[in-house]
């Protein structure tokens, strides 16, 4: 099973935000039309609308490794929170906003937009969750397919690390990414199928094709996908990351991990599959729990601590991230361990800001200012956000 020709393994990551306004700390409902204009002066063609006005979504260029994706986030991520900021707003790295309402939003303008919403009704109108998109490039198309079946095992390992949506309108779900439970509306989302082929994978979709059901295969809305439009695998399970280092430290998992199956594929060796419905069963625990609970090895068939099973991959994956030159970012995986996700910090100072006296609505509105504050907090390392923009749209789309 050797592989003629490695695999680039480059990079693309893209990343949806909330725009809030720093006074009142809810959306805004309805930005002005300059506002993604001035945005696309500073940075360039690599932000774009969302589909809701109060979203606003950046994608990198095609990057070569971990550091140079960081460094193009960074920028993206300081040219959006310049530009809001001279309206009186600012961007939150949050899949979901503590207590804004989904039936207060505003759509955005744009034929797949409207087909959209007209084809999924409440489902589409719910959807005021943003995430984090992580391409890496597999040129090979049925490599892509042989390592989306094998990734699909560390999905959940992803998303609990991730997780950035505790609340929704108001409430503590009691979920650390109740994102999901609001995506899982839609059709053809969570953990893919798995193929023997390619072709095998483009029949399937294109009896959806010629019944009329999607247009192409980017309205496959999977977990983990291979790109319709790229040479990449697309991992889409994850939470937006509040914190730029957390967001590069999955990056740099992501990718290790593609090259660790890529590695054995090589040695004529290969990652146990297991059945969707035992992966699907560690998704919802980190869903649930992030990584408080800890999640099932298959292989041992019980419930091990999420900080045994992270040192255990990061020694596997450790050859891989020498390679990659990403050792430093896949080691933040430690670091998320350590001060927890969005979701732990949020709903910490929530709590904390009830047991000093505040209100409800009080302790969620410093919820909101702490995400503001940690959406631009590790910036330093990245370039001026008017450094030099790519003119096209991301390549990884």
């Amino acid at each position: 099973m050797s592989q003629s020709r490695e695999p680039s393994f480059t990079l693309g990551v893209e990343e949806e935000y909330l725009l809030v306004d720093r006074e009142s700390r809810d959306l805004i409902s309805d930005p002005p039309v300059s506002l993604l204009d001035d945005c696309e002066a500073l940075v360039g063609k690599q932000v774009s609308r969302e589909l809701l006005r109060s979203q606003i979504e950046v994608g990198t260029k095609v990057c070569e490794n971990v550091a140079e994706a960081r460094q193009d986030i960074a920028r993206l991520r300081g040219g959006v929170a310049e530009v809001t900021g001279r309206f009186g707003y600012a961007p939150i790295a949050a899949s979901t906003h503590p207590y804004a309402r989904w039936f207060d939003q505003k759509h955005s303008e744009g034929e797949r937009y409207e087909s959209l919403t007209q084809e999924m009704q409440a489902a589409a109108r719910r959807l005021l969750i943003c995430g984090m998109h992580v391409h890496v490039g597999i040129e090979d198309d049925e490599l892509r397919i042989d390592l989306m079946n094998q990734f699909s095992y560390f999905l959940p390992h992803i998303l609990a690390l991730s997780c950035s949506s505790p609340f929704w309108k108001g409430d503590d779900t009691g979920l650390k990414s109740y994102r999901l439970t609001v995506f899982d509306a839609l059709p053809r989302t969570g953990i893919p199928a798995r193929f023997a082929s390619y072709a095998e994978y483009r029949r399937h979709v294109d009896v959806l094709i010629n019944a009329g059901l999607i247009e192409d295969a980017t309205k496959i809305w999977w977990d983990l996908r291979p790109s319709d439009r790229y040479p990449t695998l697309e991992v889409r399970v994850a939470d937006v990351c509040t914190r730029l280092d957390d967001a590069m430290a999955l990056t740099a998992m992501v990718v290790c991990i593609m090259r660790m199956l890529y590695r054995l594929r090589c040695d004529n060796r290969r990652w146990r599959m297991y059945a969707r419905m035992l992966i699907m069963e560690n998704r919802w625990r980190a869903m649930r729990y992030s990584f408080d609970e800890g999640l099932v090895d298959l292989a041992k068939g019980h419930i091990v601590e999420f900080p045994d099973l992270v040192d255990e991959l990061l020694e596997i994956l450790a050859p891989d991230a020498a390679d990659l030159g990403c050792t430093k970012e896949l080691e933040g995986i430690r670091g998320i361990l350590a001060r927890g996700t969005s979701a732990h910090r949020q709903l910490r100072v929530y709590q904390e800001a009830v047991a000093e006296g505040m209100d409800r609505d009080e302790a969620l509105r410093a919820v909101v200012d702490q995400l503001i504050e940690e959406t631009v907090a590790d910036l330093e390392s990245g370039t001026d956000p008017a450094g030099t923009a790519v003119d096209a749209a991301t390549e990884h789309g």
